[in-house]
């Protein structure tokens, strides 16, 4: 994948992709605002989300470990994923030994993270999403594009087209003469899912959250697709980062309010499924439950960082972000696309890789994130800190083992100027004599920077000198009678 910034031009110059991510965004972005307003309390209930959140990543050797007790006493089994290649080898050996070689998956950003549908499909195995979006973006070969709604980037027309031309290729056909209308639409997603509901035997899902104390999992959805997977099938599989856990029940009711209301603008979700190992005669008959770590560990040895553990995938960071608005999720390369995923995919992949090192550069610092963040992750503080990091290196964790890693690459200008800078603040005498060269010659300056000064003028003027330093200003003006 490109970095950020040349992803990002090709982005912008799609007139559709704007058009539909204008539109997308502003409706979810009025439709939350309301749903917050009407409660009188939300800021208490955001202090109360972060406060759980921090509390159980301080303690969630122990969590984890309560969790594996209570899923197993539950009838559940429990494996460990170190990593992406773990995660998809235990889940590839599980479905194997079913005999299958078809999945439903329910919306799993974990899975998607570790790419295990295309795990599934070198071994033989295929997985067909269930979620309209999901659906959408796998019948159309392409890629999720938001949090909430993967497709946020497709219009109806469009949609209409992947339906008509794919749906075939995948299993029940599209009706003949079908239209745009979004009834129509869901009506051909409709049936066409209503097959694999009926003949799959194993399903894959995710989890919104895992209550420690009874090792329940909840799923939370619009569509019902869902609870079909849920449910349905001989075998659940369920693939979760271990960051997801929530200590307690009473917790997890701080989450059922706060999650809706900043993601769908719903007062509750439609769907809210919730399972605890297995029960004879009622839903699954084996239930796997795969905690994966896959860089969250080493993300929360991060002081600063680790504070976007707490997330709970609402998107409306997204929803409100000027940068996502014009460029679209796919510009980010991850799963993880806008502001969480600009400060998230730096600490899961690591920043030696070219596209994780500027995603923290894709934001313009407004704050409007951390605004609407209903667990209040100070994004914009934790993107200055992976600057920093980006520009001059530093200490990380690597799999729990501390290394140094360097700096990215194109940032020795930045580390010249900024050290010039440092030495100029240093010298009062050489800050006045630079401001008063700069003044002096200030009709000659360009509007753009020549030489590695490029990239930060390419995208802003830069800025104009004035006539004379406040310095100057004070000591001709200032009233000496004034004490």
């Amino acid at each position: 994948m490109p970095a950020f910034p040349e992803a990002a031009e090709a982005a912008v110059r799609d007139e559709v992709l704007r058009g539909n991510l204008r539109h997308a965004t502003g409706t979810i972005r009025a439709r939350r605002a309301a749903a917050v307003a009407e409660l009188s309390d939300w800021a208490a209930l955001r202090a109360a989300g972060a406060a759980i959140k921090e509390r159980t990543l301080r303690h969630l050797d122990h969590y984890l470990l309560q969790v594996e007790e209570r899923v197993t006493a539950a009838g559940g089994v429990v494996h460990w994923a170190a990593d992406a290649a773990e995660a998809n080898r235990i889940v590839t050996d599980l479905v194997r030994e079913t005999g299958e070689r078809e999945v439903v998956k329910v919306k799993s950003m974990a899975t998607q993270e570790i790419g295990l549908n295309e795990a599934l499909a070198e071994a033989g195995i295929t997985a067909y999403e269930t979620d309209l979006a999901e659906l959408i973006v796998q019948l159309g070969d392409d890629r999720p594009s938001h949090i909430l709604v993967p497709a946020i980037h497709r219009n109806r027309g469009e949609i209409r087209e992947i339906f008509a031309d794919r749906m075939a290729t995948w299993g029940r056909p599209a009706p003949d003469g079908l239209t745009d209308e979004p009834a129509e639409l869901a009506e051909a997603a409709r049936l066409h899912l209503r097959e694999k509901f009926l003949r799959a035997r194993v399903a894959v899902s995710g989890a919104n959250f895992v209550v420690a104390e009874t090792g329940t999992l909840a799923v939370v959805e619009s569509e019902g697709n869902g609870r079909m997977c849920l449910t349905l099938p001989e075998t659940l599989i369920s693939v979760v980062g271990i960051e997801k856990i929530v200590p307690t029940w009473r917790d997890l009711e701080v989450f059922l309010q706060l999650l809706p209301r900043s993601s769908t603008a719903e007062r509750m979700n439609p769907y809210t499924s919730l399972w605890t190992g297995t029960t004879e005669g009622d839903g699954p008959r084996a239930f796997h439950l795969v905690l994966l770590d896959n860089g969250r560990s080493d993300t929360l040895a991060d002081t600063v960082g680790r504070q976007a553990l707490r997330c709970i995938r609402c998107s409306a960071c997204l929803n409100v972000c000027p940068v996502y608005e014009r460029t679209g999720g796919h510009a980010y390369g991850s799963v993880y696309p806008g502001p969480i995923g600009a400060i998230l995919t730096p600490q899961l992949q690591g920043m030696e890789d070219e596209l994780a090192a500027s995603l923290p550069y894709a934001s313009s610092l407004c704050g409007a994130c951390y605004e609407v963040c209903p667990v209040a992750i100070d994004i914009p503080d934790v993107l200055v800190h992976l600057r920093e990091r980006a520009a001059n290196g530093g200490a990380v964790s690597r799999r729990g083992t501390p290394v140094r890693i360097r700096p990215a690459r194109g940032h020795a200008a930045e580390r010249a100027a900024m050290r010039a800078a440092a030495w100029a603040f240093d010298r009062p005498g050489a800050l006045r004599a630079a401001q008063r060269l700069g003044a002096a010659t200030r009709r000659l300056h360009p509007r753009r920077l020549p030489g590695p000064g490029r990239a930060w003028t390419a995208s802003r003027d830069l800025p104009t000198f004035p006539e004379q330093s406040f310095r100057d200003w004070w000591t001709r003006n200032r009233d000496d009678r004034q004490p």
